[in-house]
């Protein structure tokens, strides 16, 4: 007699669920990779000018899409709320800081700088867990700081400079994901980069009118092309988060984990093909160290979802 295996296997919409989720975490990641070529295309807009915009066209981008969707309400429990709009005032802090940072090193031929940031921003989120939310490190997660480390001295001794761009990204992001984290999952994504950036706004409204009266402004003064360019910023900040917020939703922890180094490694292999910069040996090996912790990260990751069934 023929013994046929009976086990169920993943349901269709379960399937279906993970597709869209590994999908949406490429799709986003595979964004945030690429911005380095959208934040070149905008020369000669300054980095200040840069954030400045992106926040306001981002506001409004939300608004419209909020509006659309019939997620004002959530927007108004969120902005009634002093303990809420506190914590997304900071974030949104934190997160202009990082884009502002972001912004800094891809336009000034850095952006090898940002890849090494977002390369180390996990082990900066490891570190925080355990400083600030008492989280237990496995060794591996050490061992990968460890190494973290050493890369970060290596650049620092040999190379000839402390790499503050990567440091910076990678401490601004790590310290937003934390704010956003003791938050819990309260609102939609959407939601929270809303109230961010209307807290941010009035500053980036301030800083368009001083950059437009002493006649810096480029938005409207560079052609068509650099105008569109420039109001789709709200587009490629709001579109890669939501697309993120799907993957979070429908993908295990461990595996968003996993994609999120196709972005680092996107703006590296942008950096060094496209835009020429420079890797010198002692480079070369500061990367090495830290790709080295971040095989440690997969690999424990990968090992995590065994060790808790056991």
């Amino acid at each position: 007699m023929t013994a046929y295996n009976t086990a169920p296997g993943p349901a269709p919409d379960e399937q279906s669920r993970t597709r869209a989720g590994v999908l949406s975490g490429f799709g986003a990641y595979g964004i945030w990779g690429l911005l380095p070529l959208y934040f070149v295309a905008l020369e000669p807009a300054t980095p200040t000018e840069i954030v400045a915009l992106r926040v306001l066209f981002s506001l409004a981008f939300c608004l419209i899409l909020l509006a659309a969707t019939g997620g004002l309400g959530p927007l108004g429990r969120a902005l009634r709320s002093p303990r809420t709009l506190a914590a997304l005032t900071l974030a949104g802090v934190l997160i202009g800081v990082n884009w502002f940072l972001y912004t800094v090193a891809t336009t000034t031929g850095n952006t090898l700088e940002a890849s090494l940031g977002y390369f180390i921003n996990p082990l900066v989120a490891i570190l925080l867990g355990v400083v600030v939310l008492r989280e237990k490190m496995r060794p591996l997660q050490w061992a990968a700081v460890a190494v973290g480390f050493v890369a970060v001295v290596v650049m620092a001794v040999f190379y000839g400079q402390v790499p503050w761009l990567s440091l910076g990204l990678a401490f601004s992001f790590g310290f937003y994901g934390l704010v956003k984290n003791r938050m819990g999952g309260s609102y939609p994504a959407i939601v929270t980069l809303t109230v961010e950036t209307i807290a941010l706004a009035p500053l980036a409204a301030w800083v368009v009118a001083v950059l437009s009266a002493d006649g810096r402004l480029t938005l409207g003064t560079e052609g068509t092309g650099h105008l569109l360019l420039l109001l789709s910023a709200g587009v490629i900040t709001a579109v890669p988060l939501i697309l993120f917020g799907m993957a979070a939703t429908r993908l295990p922890l461990s595996t968003v984990g996993m994609i999120q180094y196709v972005a680092p490694l996107g703006q590296f292999l942008l950096a060094v093909v496209a835009f020429g910069e420079q890797m010198p040996l002692v480079r070369w090996i500061g990367f090495g160290f830290v790709w080295i912790a971040v095989v440690m990260l997969v690999l424990d990751a990968a090992r995590a979802p065994r060790v808790r069934r056991a």
